[in-house]
């Protein structure tokens, strides 16, 4: 592709595409915006892993057009999360069909364990966001919530408002 000695050509390669691939995506992101790697939703998750697989397969390829479509796939991806990302704010219904609702797995003290077993959370792992959070004592805690994204907020200390729990769904509780 580069050179016709093959090593030097599997470095040039390499470097070369990996950079016009790294370029690519630093463009894309600043057109797109800082939304563009969050981790709000699934789908961002999702866009996260697509782009990386879609960019080390560029940085890989042995024919320019092969590395083109690469680019134009991640082109297509942040043009699909910048059109749903739209239609969520926009439709209450889009936003219900696209996102998950966050479940409440502990209120007050109190475990949630019929919200556990329907998300599939060990207690365990209950346990360490609680550590991780440094919680001291359960009788802190106000709530904790498995959000969208699949990470466990951990709400402590002497209040939470209601606000804070707006849109949040409790299983087998109160």
């Amino acid at each position: 592709m580069f050179s016709a000695i093959p090593t030097l050509d599997l470095l040039l390669k390499g470097l070369l595409l990996t950079t016009m691939g790294m370029f690519w995506v630093v463009l894309l992101v600043r057109v797109n915006g800082l939304r563009s790697f969050s981790k709000m939703t699934n789908f961002d998750f999702v866009m996260t892993v697509a782009v990386g697989s879609l960019l080390a397969s560029a940085s890989q390829t042995n024919s320019w057009s092969a590395f083109f479509q690469a680019m134009i796939a991640m082109a297509a991806l942040f043009l699909v999360q910048f059109v749903t990302a739209r239609l969520r704010r926009r439709s209450d219904k889009i936003e219900a069909l696209m996102q998950n609702t966050p479940v409440i797995l502990m209120r007050d003290g109190e475990i949630i364990d019929s919200a556990l077993a329907e998300t599939r959370v060990a207690r365990s792992d209950l346990m360490a966001k609680l550590r991780e959070a440094n919680v001291l004592n359960m009788q802190q805690v106000r709530a904790v919530v498995l959000e969208t994204t699949g990470d466990i907020s951990v709400l402590h200390g002497n209040h939470c408002a209601d606000d804070m729990l707006e849109g949040t769904k409790t299983i087998g509780h109160r």
